[in-house]
């Protein structure tokens, strides 16, 4: 049986949350591990854009943004109901992830920049980020994720990004007034999913065993 093949970079936040899906689906893919600066030349023949995650299908289709992945997944198995009761879930689902990606996004790569090179605006950068942590903690008031009472999409595409968040200033975070937004995170931290979800493997090569990588339930 070939396997669908998914490139991808262990500490990345966009092949991360690819990973989750993909381990919430229980779909098996053969997962190979690479590292930006040497790109295998069969993942550049896939994709030339050549970011991770990079899913190639056995119909020789290629998906190479980290959300469609996630999609992929949850709409080949969805034993979790990751991807709602409806379509207004979904969509509810959706625009949330998009202004995290894009806007949480922006504001978390000037936080981190502004910590890496010791600028004088951190605290301001900081700011610009809090205001998208302390929707999220508003959200968890109502309960233990992010759209319901139930795990989603939403909170698994958004986690990395919350965890690098954590990780910019961590004495600050562990004293921030975000009790909800810390809580949900450790819970993904520590879990049995998180730990297999960041297992690390050796990069791969031609001529390398399959690494076969899947949930299940």
């Amino acid at each position: 049986m070939t396997l669908p093949i998914l490139y991808s970079l262990r500490n990345c936040p966009y092949a991360m949350r690819a990973r989750i899906a993909i381990y919430r689906s229980s779909v098996p893919i053969e997962l190979r591990d690479i590292v930006l600066k040497n790109k295998p030349k069969e993942m550049l023949l896939a994709s030339p854009k050549g970011t991770v995650p990079t899913l190639v299908l056995p119909s020789g289709k290629v998906v190479d943004e980290s959300l469609d992945v996630m999609l992929w997944a949850l709409n080949t198995n969805d034993p979790y109901g990751l991807l709602g009761a409806n379509k207004e879930q979904l969509h509810n689902m959706l625009t949330l992830i998009h202004r995290f990606d894009h806007e949480f996004k922006q504001a978390l790569e000037q936080y981190k920049c502004a910590k890496r090179y010791h600028e004088a605006n951190i605290e301001q950068c900081r700011e610009k980020c809090e205001l998208y942590i302390q929707e999220i903690e508003q959200r968890l008031n109502k309960g233990n994720y992010l759209i319901n009472t139930e795990e989603s999409l939403a909170d698994i595409a958004i986690l990395p990004f919350i965890r690098q968040f954590a990780r910019v200033e961590r004495q600050w975070y562990l004293q921030s007034p975000y009790p909800n937004l810390k809580k949900w995170l450790k819970h993904y931290l520590q879990s049995a999913m998180f730990t297999k979800v960041m297992a690390k493997y050796p990069l791969w090569k031609l001529s390398s065993e399959p690494v076969i990588f899947s949930g299940s339930k």
